[in-house]
């Protein structure tokens, strides 16, 4: 059996959300059990079958708004906390949150551990794209680090490959730097000299630059990037992508008979790019760099992003993604140690 420790009180819409969710998964896969750790009053009388469940009563929570170590040190008897904490103890294999993103970074490295040899673990998310030859690609940083050294991003192209081959299948994966521009002397200081490490290197398969408004073209099957512009290019493709799906449903309900009689010939295709797009599909992102595996849905999370994202840390658990990275990394160690003066 695999054990996964969930904080039940993180997310916009916990415990609700959050309860359904591992239900469903629990309904889903029969090989997983769970450890909820929330307010009891809260988590109980939403759970309608306790089977391979166990209820860990906590007494704090860490909100979306506060800021993440000192929250982490002054409430250690959060869900937060105690979820990470069961993984570090040994009484769980994961830990899964859809709560304050800086918060569980902070538990994932100072609770959890980070692997020797990593100087910054980094949220990776399999992403869609349209192009290419693959249906997915690896985007990362995607917000555990709002500033990121050259030598991080560096250190990012070798995980982001190592992510891509171990885990999508994908060979000899081709990386690229996300920056405003095409150019190796596009953008600022640290990503010119990202740029600069990375053609250097032989530790992976790096092509140069890459434009956000490109990132979805099927050029690139790793994109690196700074927390801070991963995550607001995130964040702008999901409000993009629902804007245009509700504004194409909306024209279609105003066109008429002849509309709804092509939309309904076109349904299987607009159904596939629907749930193509529906980033609640994908589960959720993927701490690389840590001892365990931890992953971290977004926030406005609904059940079916978070049943999803357990069949994820399944996945990751079953492939042993964490011993692989580990030992990749300890063989990769030069490799991962030489541009480190370059910070």
């Amino acid at each position: 059996m695999i054990k996964i420790a969930v904080d039940a009180m993180g997310g916009d819409f916990a415990p609700e959300e959050i309860v359904k969710g591992v239900e469903a998964a629990r309904d889903r896969y029969d090989d997983l059990t769970f450890l909820l750790f929330g307010t009891e009053n809260q988590v109980k009388p939403l759970i309608q079958n306790m089977d391979r469940l166990t209820l860990i009563g906590t007494t704090e929570e860490i909100e979306m708004g506060e800021e993440p170590v000192k929250a982490m040190k002054n409430k250690p008897n959060s869900s937060l906390v105690r979820a990470a904490q069961a993984v570090k103890d040994g009484q769980a294999d994961a830990f899964f949150s859809a709560g304050n993103t800086g918060a569980i970074l902070a538990a994932s490295i100072f609770i959890i551990g980070r692997i020797r040899g990593v100087e910054r673990p980094a949220l990776a998310s399999a992403f869609p794209c349209f192009g290419g030859g693959h249906d997915e690609f690896v985007f990362m940083d995607l917000g555990a680090n709002a500033e990121n050294k050259p030598s991080h991003l560096y250190q990012y192209g070798i995980l982001g490959s190592f992510y891509a081959e171990s885990v999508m299948g994908i060979k000899n994966p081709r990386v690229r730097l996300l920056n405003n521009g095409g150019e190796e002397d596009k953008g600022d200081e640290v990503h010119k000299a990202a740029h600069q490490l990375m053609k250097d290197t032989d530790a992976f398969n790096f092509l140069g630059n890459v434009e956000s408004r490109e990132i979805m073209d099927g050029t690139a099957d790793v994109v690196v990037a700074d927390g801070f512009s991963g995550n607001a290019t995130l964040k702008a493709i999901e409000g993009t992508a629902l804007t245009m799906m509700d504004q194409l449903k909306q024209s279609i309900k105003g066109s008429g008979i002849r509309g709804m009689l092509g939309a309904l010939l076109l349904k299987p295709a607009l159904r596939s790019l629907k749930h193509k797009l529906d980033f609640n599909e994908n589960g959720g992102a993927v701490v690389l760099g840590v001892k365990a595996p931890v992953v971290k849905t977004h926030g406005s999370a609904k059940a079916n992003a978070v049943a999803n994202s357990m069949g994820q840390i399944k996945r990751m658990v079953q492939e042993n993604l964490v011993g692989k990275t580990t030992d990749f990394i300890k063989e990769n160690a030069e490799q991962l140690k030489v541009k480190k003066s370059s910070k």
